[in-house]
């Protein structure tokens, strides 16, 4: 296990706000973190898209309710371009909302369908040496049949930006099984300043999008390029898949539910706690009640009903089995 820093440091926390379902999302986040951690007083940045050319429609949080009930919770409102992704691909907001946040101060991003159910100041973060979410499937690369297998792919990548890939391997797990290269869920990841993180997430995400090696010509980057790009990052300033101890992130001290369904079927009643404890508080409800997933989920109790087709000691093994069961049901919404 990793040791802790000498000295528990302050830092930022930041996810992405923008209209519709995030924004109730920032929201349940913020609500989260002010309930179970009492003693965090860093600065919580919501970050926020701006309108432009790559967006659609307008991406910036409309609602007044939702933005005064942010603010209430002591969260900041941070705007920030989009120059080279938008609606094309919106996980790229994690990317280019780096260089807003303040230069040269230790940062956590978590993504906005997360809930903080500990006390995020016991997390010891060591900020020289960055990590990411290992709750993750082996979603990237596909191998295919007549091309290269994970060790081709993966050191493709690192040897166009010149990186070290026989450092990057977890030597305990077997030759050409997943696990053995380096790859996170983007969950959350950290670093001691943003603008460093940034700069070298931008680089490796447009080169991988616009350059890819020849080994990867059959391979998707849609939804996947942020998740492919981010372990090099890590790599690159010194950080690696076990600088935190387990248990506390994507554990005791956070949840990463994705959506208020999956949440009531599959997380820990500690975080099914936490999410009715937060929401409860009228006038928080009368602004999340704008939103149907927590409408129907939370205030008439159809969570519960969802949570109880599931034993929880023997979940399906699979996402899509038990996205199937929420439908045939009726508990499906997004």
């Amino acid at each position: 296990m990793p040791q802790a820093p000498a000295q528990a440091q302050d830092f930022n926390i930041a996810i992405v706000g923008q209209r519709g379902r995030l924004s109730y999302e920032a929201l349940l986040f913020a609500a989260s973190l002010r309930h179970t951690s009492p003693d965090f007083h860093g600065r919580l940045l919501i970050m926020e898209p701006q309108p432009g050319d790559l967006w659609s429609e307008d991406p910036t949080i409309k609602d007044p309710e939702i933005r005064g009930a942010l603010n209430n919770l002591g969260a900041e409102i941070i705007p920030f371009q989009s120059n080279h992704f938008g609606t094309a691909y919106p996980y790229g907001n994690k990317i280019e909302m780096l260089t807003a946040l303040p230069k040269d101060e230790p940062f956590v991003f978590f993504d906005t369908d997360t809930l903080i159910t500990g006390d995020i100041t016991s997390v010891p973060f060591d900020f020289d040496r960055p990590s990411a979410s290992l709750r993750r499937t082996n979603t990237w690369p596909v191998p295919q049949l007549y091309g290269p297998q994970y060790t081709g792919l993966w050191k493709s990548l690192y040897d166009k930006f010149g990186l070290d890939f026989e450092s990057s391997l977890d030597r305990g797990q077997p030759d050409e099984y997943w696990q053995r290269y380096l790859y996170f869920n983007a969950g959350f990841f950290f670093y001691r300043c943003p603008h460093e993180f940034g700069d070298q997430f931008l680089k490796f995400a447009l080169e991988i999008r616009d350059a890819p090696p020849d080994e990867l010509c059959a391979q998707s980057f849609d939804p996947w390029l942020d998740q492919i790009a981010l372990p090099l990052v890590i790599h690159s300033l010194g950080g690696g898949r076990s600088t935190l101890p387990t248990g506390l992130i994507d554990g005791q001290v956070s949840c990463h539910y994705r959506l208020l369904p999956l949440l009531y079927a599959r997380e820990h009643q500690l975080a099914i706690d936490t999410l009715e404890t937060v929401t409860a508080p009228n006038k928080l409800k009368k602004v999340l009640k704008g939103y149907e997933p927590i409408k129907r989920m939370v205030y008439q109790g159809r969570g519960r009903k969802a949570r109880a087709l599931f034993d929880q000691n023997k979940l399906p093994r699979k996402e899509q089995a038990i996205r199937n069961r929420l439908k045939s049901n009726g508990y499906w919404m997004r």
